[in-house]
């Protein structure tokens, strides 16, 4: 089989394996606390335009205005919405491209170098998966700070309605007084709202930037507040009071599984590291893995219980609170 060939059997293989990583990152599944959330806030047949704003908060938007390729991409994962909740400065046009192009340098760079072919899949994938990595640690990291510091948001904008201050005074209090990321999100939804965006749109727009369930706690409580009346401020503690009881759990549930995290660490890297240490004790007795017919099978079959293997263990470690 020509190198030609192979290259663009390996660039349509990344393609695919782009579209099935932004499924998998971006699309956010509901929860059975959102659904609850969806029956109590009007989903049973309320035709009214604020029940309308309050269950759409529990959905996702569909953005317009795609490319062609985007728009493919996006019927497995909104790419947009990844970008944003990761707070990345760019395109999904220059991600896509940048990943696609990534992962056909690696492809190339493999059949360029005279190596076996079976390796340019593996480069091609490594390279591709670097723009994904980037983004979903950044998002990780900007979602877990986003949600420490609720709490203390919530009790801010509590302290405020219960000094008299509006409910946007108490907004824009964040956005002045606390740091980034919540001071940031904050601060656009009160200046959205000086510019005639209504409040629940603003909302909205926040639990979309931000898919946090206490943030859309938050955002139904409010809207709810302002369909029905009632004591925002009382709503707005007990709310604060429940995510850090939420952490507390979390820290004990960490500390109890840390013992099964470090096995699996070490259950996971124990065969890579033995096979480096191998092939360079004994380079002839590793490469029959790569020679040989029955080596390749043995090889792919390794590499897919390692993947099963890492699935199952974190399936075990990882106890939603």
């Amino acid at each position: 089989m020509s190198p030609l060939i192979i290259v663009a059997i390996v660039f349509v293989a990344v393609v695919t394996l782009v579209a099935g990583l932004g499924a998998m990152l971006a699309g956010n599944a509901a929860t059975q606390a959102e659904d609850r959330l969806d029956l109590l806030t009007g989903a049973s047949g309320s035709s009214t335009a604020k029940s309308k704003d309050v269950t759409s908060l529990m959905r996702t938007a569909r953005d317009d205005g795609k490319t062609a390729a985007v728009e493919f991409l996006n019927r497995f994962g909104d790419i947009r919405r990844f970008l944003s909740q990761a707070n990345v400065s760019m395109t999904a046009s220059q991600f896509l491209a940048g990943t696609i192009g990534l992962a056909a340098i690696g492809a190339i760079a493999i059949v360029a170098l005279g190596l076996p072919f079976f390796f340019a899949p593996l480069a091609a994938a490594s390279l591709g998966a670097i723009p994904f990595g980037y983004v979903f640690i950044t998002r990780k990291r900007r979602i877990g700070a986003f949600a420490r510091q609720l709490p203390d948001a919530l009790e801010l904008i509590s302290r405020a309605l219960r000094a008299g201050h509006s409910l946007g005074a108490g907004i824009n209090l964040v956005g002045d007084e606390m740091s980034d990321p919540i001071a940031g999100e904050f601060a656009r939804c009160y200046e959205e709202q000086n510019l005639g965006i209504p409040l629940e749109e603003t909302l909205e727009g926040m639990t979309e930037r931000v898919p946090n369930l206490d943030l859309r706690f938050f955002a139904t409580a409010v809207i709810l507040q302002r369909q029905t009346g009632g004591d925002l401020a009382e709503i707005l503690d007990k709310i604060g009071h429940l995510v850090r009881e939420r952490f507390q759990i979390y820290g004990q549930i960490q500390a109890l599984t840390g013992e099964g995290r470090l096995s699996g660490i070490v259950l996971l890297a124990l065969p890579p590291v033995l096979f480096v240490v191998m092939y360079r004790l004994n380079p002839d007795y590793v490469m029959v893995l790569f020679t040989d017919e029955i080596g390749k099978l043995m090889l792919t079959g390794a590499v897919f219980m390692q993947l099963a293997g890492a699935f199952v263990i974190k399936k075990i470690i990882n106890i939603k609170v």
